[in-house]
């Protein structure tokens, strides 16, 4: 491999550490908001909403100017509003007259940028000459994982040595990340994503062929299988060992976010020696496992192992549907990716949506809410029977 392009697949790799940061960093700072600025913590918890939200629209917006002015300038632009929102939570609820405003505009400046990194890092490590794409793109999101662990981690270690009311100290060095590696996004390089100049395919093209449907209903499952579950891992931490909220709350997602890191390194080290069709159903069927062992044994340290057991079998789905999707549409470019992490989120949307609706209709059983969501793997499984399908016809 040409070595400048081992650069390129680094940012690529800090692309989703960024995301991770950007995802995971301000949900640890909730309660503080609450008491600093005297906030009703309704009012703070929906910034997740908004942060969600702002990516789903970004996703679908890129498709129209991505291509026109170029991955690296989007790049770029993605970096410098995760910086501008990380930085402005220090400075804008401090000099706006409204704390909450200048919460709410960080949040929608690093949205931008996390959503728009969610459209790119992907193709863009797509179209790096590697000698394997599967396994570098199941390594390339295995970083996301990481760079979860070691927000969370690395953000309650300095808590606890500096105190969490100097947690503006920790945002500006978390800032530090998206500048260093936009700088190195403008000097790698950074490959065509579409063979000898040609053109991508366009949505309406793409929504002509069943394999696209197919693949884009394979990312709402997989992003719904892993939030259905990873969204409540605390709560099982709590129960099954006995923790306060605040370890649970650091111990299930943790848990979970290590096993699904685990799993993706795994295919990204392996993968040569392992069939991917076979992996990700295999990885589905341990899924639906993982589902019943959670909803169905009364036995709450058994429902915290089926939340590990969720994050290690979902790895494998988001990344390997990027390489389903590469594999099976050649021409597929930037509205392919887009769409895609459109399905992904809006999976990672509804499942927790309808998770909670099952389980609040059930008088809060979250058992309940949890085996209706095992619909999902299930239905990931159909759509790779149906994939295989068409390439033996």
């Amino acid at each position: 491999m040409n070595k400048g392009y081992r650069w390129t697949i680094n940012a690529c790799f800090i692309g989703y550490i960024i995301q991770a940061i950007v995802n995971n960093f301000v949900p640890l700072l909730f309660l503080t908001f609450q008491s600093s600025y005297g906030i009703p913590l309704s009012r703070i918890t929906l910034l997740i909403t908004v942060n969600f939200a702002v990516q789903l629209i970004v996703d679908l917006v890129s498709v129209s100017f991505v291509d026109r002015i170029g991955y690296r300038i989007s790049m770029m632009i993605a970096h410098g509003m995760s910086t501008l929102g990380l930085v402005g939570l220090v400075i804008l609820p401090r000099i706006l007259s409204s704390a909450y405003a200048g919460l709410l505009i960080s949040v929608i400046c690093y949205a931008v940028g996390g959503g728009l990194l969610e459209v790119l890092v992907s193709p863009v490590m797509e179209s790096c000459p590697t000698d394997n794409k599967e396994k570098a793109m199941s390594m390339l999101h295995s970083f996301y994982c990481w760079g979860q662990v070691g927000v969370v981690l690395i953000s309650t270690l300095f808590f606890r040595v500096f105190s969490i009311d100097r947690w503006w100290i920790l945002a500006l060095l978390w800032a530090i990340v998206p500048i260093a590696n936009g700088i190195l996004f403008a000097r790698v390089p950074i490959a065509p994503l579409t063979p000898d100049g040609e053109k991508g395919m366009t949505v309406r093209e793409l929504f002509g062929m069943r394999e696209f449907w197919l693949l884009l209903m394979m990312m709402v499952c997989a992003g719904a299988s892993e939030l259905s579950v990873s969204q409540w891992a605390s709560t099982f931490a709590e129960k099954g060992l006995g923790i306060s909220k605040t370890l649970g709350d650091l111990t299930g997602p943790m848990f979970f976010a290590l096993l699904m890191g685990c799993s993706r390194a795994f295919y990204g080290k392996y993968g040569e020696k392992v069939e991917l069709d076979r992996f990700m159903t295999g990885s589905a069927l341990l899924c639906v496992i993982s589902y019943l062992c959670i909803s169905l044994v009364p036995v709450p340290w058994i429902g915290l192992l089926g939340c590990g057991l969720c994050g290690l079998s979902v790895g494998i789905m988001w990344p390997g549907t990027f390489s389903k999707a590469t594999a099976s549409i050649k021409r597929g470019g930037t509205a392919m990716f887009a769409l895609l992490a459109l399905g992904g989120d809006i999976g990672c949307s509804g499942g927790p949506t309808l998770v909670g609706f099952v389980s609040g209709a059930f008088g809060d059983d979250l058992r309940r809410g949890i085996l209706a969501g095992m619909i999902f793997p299930a239905a990931l499984l159909i759509c790779l029977a149906g994939m295989n399908h068409k390439k033996t016809v």
